[in-house]
């Protein structure tokens, strides 16, 4: 599966964005499919996963409340609703799929075969 991720952009400090994941080349069927970010300078560090099948969400505690991941069975579409939006969420984000993966590693990168090729997120406060 290929993924593109999109809707990256500049956005100020309390805004809202949505960010877009579409699979191209196979369905998500049977996929995890998560959310990370890279803030300048840092690591990849994991925000939400969701189970395509069953819709099964996870996320990372500090994102909780202000992130929503979502999907959409028709458009093959896996989604990343960002509010309140603050200064230390600037990050490439970037979408990942794994058709096989276990609840402890969700949140590895390396558990995740298939990578999107990212999209930057700036919030100017």
């Amino acid at each position: 599966v290929q993924l593109q991720a999109s809707g990256g952009g500049l956005v100020q400090a309390g805004g809202s964005l949505q960010l877009s994941c579409g699979a191209s080349g196979r369905s998500f069927r049977g996929y995890n499919v998560a959310w990370f970010r890279q803030p300048p300078g840092k690591e990849r560090e994991f925000v939400a996963n969701i189970r395509w099948n069953g819709g099964t969400t996870v996320y990372t505690d500090s994102l909780k409340g202000r992130f929503t991941i979502s999907r959409d069975l028709t458009k093959d579409t896996v989604y990343l609703q960002m509010a309140s939006l603050k200064a230390e969420d600037t990050a490439v984000y970037y979408c990942a799929a794994s058709s096989t993966i276990i609840y402890s590693s969700i949140g590895v990168p390396s558990s995740y075969a298939h990578w999107g090729q990212g999209t930057l997120v700036t919030v100017s406060s």
